[in-house]
């Protein structure tokens, strides 16, 4: 008697039955290549760790054991391949090896190979199956001559050992390997924002204060040139540079507000948020309701995020009114943008959206955007609570 496999979650074999099935064949062709595959395996590693050992004491033995270890790598992946076409095991690949290679130089790459848990753990892998790779042929070929009526429910037996082994040591252990993943990720997402924002700033001093300083430098000196011949054209002269100090100073208050603001570090969000609400250009209601403030870099994430939704509600959504609300749930930060405009916002819409989710992201925050057509616009943001340190009175001695 045979049955078609249910395969809800996959390719994943049926139940054990008396029965010659295509997945009967595919355990039985497994369990046969187990052999080959141990030995290749088992004599990799085996030369591998002697050579790694025996040369540590040169310069080529540990660069030579990190290369063994991405070696390690290619024959894990291949035995996940042999056990997903065959054992219907259906692994995840880890992550790849590129934590901490982008800045450590040359003992920084080698000692991330070396210290690689995906490659010890495909490595050791290899070395264990040997004996079970033997014991396997000789059971499996044995069973095709001898033991044919039960050879489905032998193949299965096998076969759910080489799942658990394959489980067990080939498989990204989940939590870990999705958190450097996401580490990576957002270390590269944190490290363009900054770059980016040191440029623009280093823009706006070149672009804007600095060049009026220079101007005004020059005006100066020309009026001082001029004070004794033409005192009238003097005076005109540094009036006209005491206007271009005022212009001055408001582009540099402006840059360091889009640094830091100072109402921000002074009296927290709800006044902060006031300010930014005040300068929008459609009427915004603000509500912040926090029992304490949350750390500098929480409450100032946060701050940026509503000044830059504010902005787009300014110049992208037509609204007549908005509302900003602020709030702890847990041990989360909550953010809320609403505008009742035209809607139809996308994170891909060149807005700016897609950079506040990934800075978001970057600090392990949320960003949902729910923007009909026609409207309203709700942006809703978490952000991780960490509270505020606490000052210490000056004069006071840490213990």
């Amino acid at each position: 008697m045979t049955m078609s496999p249910s395969t809800p979650d996959g390719d994943r074999p049926p139940p054990p039955r008396p029965a010659f099935d295509r997945w009967t064949w595919k355990e039985i062709a497994h369990l046969l290549a187990d052999l080959p595959m141990s030995v290749a395996g088992f004599v990799y590693s085996v030369v591998l760790v002697a050579l790694g050992a025996g040369l540590s004491v040169t310069v080529i033995g540990l660069p030579l054991l990190a290369l063994g270890l991405r070696g390690a790598r290619g024959l894990g992946r291949a035995e996940r391949g042999r056990a997903r076409k065959l054992l219907g095991v259906n692994i995840d690949e880890p992550s790849p090896l590129t934590h901490g290679r982008r800045h450590q130089g040359f003992f920084g790459r080698l000692w991330s190979g070396l210290k690689d848990p995906v490659g010890w753990r495909a490595l050791l892998y290899s070395f264990i199956r040997l004996p079970w790779g033997v014991a396997v042929f000789v059971v499996t070929l044995v069973s095709l001559f001898v033991l044919w009526p039960v050879l489905p429910y032998i193949a299965r037996g096998l076969g759910n050992v080489d799942r658990a082994m394959v489980r067990a040591l080939l498989s990204p252990s989940d939590e870990l390997e999705a958190r450097i993943a996401e580490l990576e990720s957002d270390r590269g997402v944190v490290v363009d924002t900054a770059a980016a924002d040191l440029r623009r700033i280093e823009r706006d001093l070149h672009d804007g204060a600095q060049a009026r300083l220079v101007a005004l430098a020059m005006g100066l000196g020309l009026a001082k040139e001029k004070l004794t011949a033409d005192p009238e054209a003097a005076a005109r002269m540094v009036d006209e540079a005491h206007g271009e100090v005022k212009i001055a100073l408001q582009e540099l208050r402006d840059l360091a507000r889009g640094i830091h603001p100072a109402v921000l570090t002074d009296r927290g969000l709800d006044a902060a948020l006031s300010a930014i609400a005040s300068r929008c250009t459609v009427p915004v209601t603000v509500s912040v309701e926090l029992p304490a403030r949350p750390a500098e870099a929480i409450e100032g994430i946060a701050y940026f995020t509503v000044s830059e939704l504010l902005q787009n509600v300014s110049k992208h959504s037509r609204a007549a009114a908005a509302t900003v609300g602020v709030w702890r749930s847990g041990d989360r930060l909550m953010l809320q943008v609403t505008d009742d405009g035209r809607g139809g916002a996308r994170l891909d819409g060149g807005t700016g959206m897609s950079g506040l989710a990934e800075r978001l992201g970057a600090v392990d925050g949320l960003f949902v955007l729910d923007s009909p057509e026609g409207g309203p616009t709700t942006v809703t943001a978490e952000l991780p609570w960490r509270d505020r340190p606490a000052v210490r009175p000056a004069g006071s001695v840490a213990r």
